[in-house]
């Protein structure tokens, strides 16, 4: 090798070791001074030269160069199809070196395999990446299973992700963090607690647990799954805590109705000196939607640049979803009005907001001028109109939006716009009408619309049908206490007291007890929760003397008001 050859080595050599990038001026004189020395017979220079090329961004040059090479191997057939995927037509570019492998005996090798997998992959052609992975000769590595997982997850086949998982497993794979996150996150995505912790309990085997991204991934899988104990167990036990391990716990909290605890791990992660991402702001932000508590929203809002909350629409929808809820219309409307980014989420945030506050004129406008802007109506539109419908009776105009919504729109409706359309039917006193929908409708009707049918019975005093929604409710929830102690009362009143016996006595067998009744209320930038009974508040004595004293004078009132 020459003098010049051998310092073009050594630099290349240089900034693979460093694990940098060269520059890609130096990377591309290096290139031209191979082509006039003629070099690039010296395959032992063409990997290191097109691996630089590749990190520099300088994917064309890595196909003219491949193009050249007389006989690519294993070590440079990667690169090329990496620089491919990154074009803007990778599909022709990566068949035409796939095409090229199968005629050398690189065609096989596991690596070359696994870059034609991401390639098709990336190009939506899982049934190729498939045809990749199963044509090598080998035993899989970790890293083409992990690939195939990926591609059958960027695909949106979950569970076919998982089934990948299982085999690789199956077959003596051991993950590394890598396959671990991979595995744990689809799982997540369908909740499928069960497998994922088969691969948790795998990474603590394989001493990956400790890994930040797997913690992570493990503590995002229990809270989708519910199980807050036990990603908090995970939680607590992760030594390098990132902010979004910090978001998924006060999401998590959030969604699965812990606000208080939400804002309490939102407000110990700024004591740790950690700063809340958007994510982790929107969580805090649903917790204080939960508990009504707006002085605590504002607070949270507080901690952020303005800029930071208009140039983000997830951010600024969540605002808006908390200060409608919260009461506010006003200021979620001046942060829609000032919004950068206006994406269909945040108008369909705004209309749910005005229409669950009794501004359902302003809801219908906003609809109008959302059209106007290109927007194309969606099903969370449709759920904000038929909510405002609800909240202010409005029948017709709700059973006109959701027949427009599969007629003019084709859009399917959800379970979510059946359990609207029932309740806005049953608050009317369309009792049977809202029952014969629940019969009519698709899909099972879950606990959320057979109780919107159960407050029409209780408003309207129809409690016939309120024995029968009852029944299905606590079929579909047999460990709510709430509805048998309904059901048990409509047997009292009626006076068959055998069967409110009877119910009684169910109850008892399988155990379940009546939660006592709670609510939240909001001083002073404190949440305080109340339970039943529950004497335990500091301030107790003074708390009940002052309701003592309430009830007083709205007795007084009352009797005052019917003498006068």
């Amino acid at each position: 090798m020459s003098g010049a050859a051998e310092a073009i080595r050594r630099l290349l050599l240089t900034g693979v070791s460093a694990g940098s990038h060269l520059p890609p001026l130096i990377v591309k004189h290096i290139h031209g001074r191979l082509l006039r020395l003629d070099l690039l017979l010296l395959t032992d220079l063409s990997p290191l030269l097109l691996r630089a090329l590749s990190s520099s961004g300088l994917h064309l040059h890595v196909l003219r160069l491949h193009t050249l090479l007389p006989n690519p191997s294993h070590l440079t057939f990667p690169f090329a199809i990496k620089s491919a995927s990154r074009l803007p037509d990778p599909l022709t570019a990566g068949a035409q070196l796939h095409a090229r492998s199968l005629k050398l005996p690189s065609h096989s090798n596991p690596h070359v395999l696994t870059s034609l997998l991401n390639l098709y992959a990336r190009c939506g052609r899982l049934h190729d990446a498939q045809k990749a992975f199963d044509e090598m000769r080998q035993p899989p590595s970790t890293v083409s299973w992990t690939a195939l997982i990926t591609a059958y997850m960027d695909a949106g086949r979950g569970l076919e992700a998982i089934g990948v998982a299982r085999s690789a497993f199956a077959s003596g794979v051991r993950p590394d963090s890598f396959t671990a996150v991979r595995v744990l996150t689809a799982c997540a995505r369908v909740a499928d607690l069960v497998t994922g912790e088969q691969v948790w309990r795998a990474a603590e085997k394989e001493g990956i647990a400790g890994n930040v991204f797997v913690a992570t991934a493990a503590v995002d899988l229990y809270v989708k799954c519910g199980e807050m104990d036990k990603a908090r167990g995970v939680f607590d036990k992760m030594k390098n805590k990132d902010v979004v391990a910090w978001g998924a716990m006060v999401g998590g909290y959030a969604s699965n109705g812990h606000p208080r605890e939400a804002l309490e791990l939102f407000f110990a992660m700024q004591v740790e000196g950690m700063r809340p991402d958007c994510y982790t702001v929107a969580g805090a932000l649903s917790a204080c939607t939960r508990l009504g508590a707006l002085d605590l929203g504002r607070r949270v809002v507080g901690m952020l640049q303005w800029d930071e909350v208009l140039g983000n629409p997830v951010l600024g929808t969540t605002l808006i979803d908390m200060y409608a809820k919260c009461g506010s219309t006003g200021e979620a409307w001046m942060v829609f009005q000032k919004m950068r980014k206006r994406d269909i989420i945040v108008w369909n945030a705004m209309i749910l907001g005005l229409g669950m506050t009794g501004h359902e004129k302003i809801a219908f406008a906003l609809v109008g001028q959302m059209k106007k802007s290109g927007m194309t109506l969606d099903d969370n539109t449709f759920i904000g109109l038929l909510c405002s419908c609800t909240h202010t009776g409005l029948v017709k105009d709700g059973r006109r939006y959701f027949r427009n919504m599969t007629q003019l729109y084709h859009i399917r409706p959800r379970i979510e716009h059946y359990g609207i359309m029932v309740d806005l039917l049953s608050r009317a006193g369309l009792l049977q009408e809202a029952h014969q929908l629940i019969q009519d409708m698709p899909m099972e009707a879950n606990a959320v619309v057979w109780g919107a049918l159960l407050g029409g019975c209780k408003i309207h005093r129809n409690a016939d049908l309120a024995e029968h929604v009852l029944k299905q409710l606590i079929q579909l929830d047999p460990w709510n206490s709430g509805n048998y102690v309904m059901l048990s009362n409509i047997y009292s009143n009626s006076g068959r007291w055998e069967d409110a016996a009877k119910l009684r006595l169910e109850m008892k067998a399988k155990g379940v007890e009546k939660v006592p009744a709670s609510s939240w209320v909001e001083l002073d930038g404190k949440v305080h929760e109340f339970h039943v009974g529950d004497k335990s508040h500091p301030l107790s004595d003074q708390i009940y003397a002052k309701l003592d004293q309430s009830i007083q004078g709205a007795t007084k009132f009352c009797f005052s008001t019917i003498y006068n």
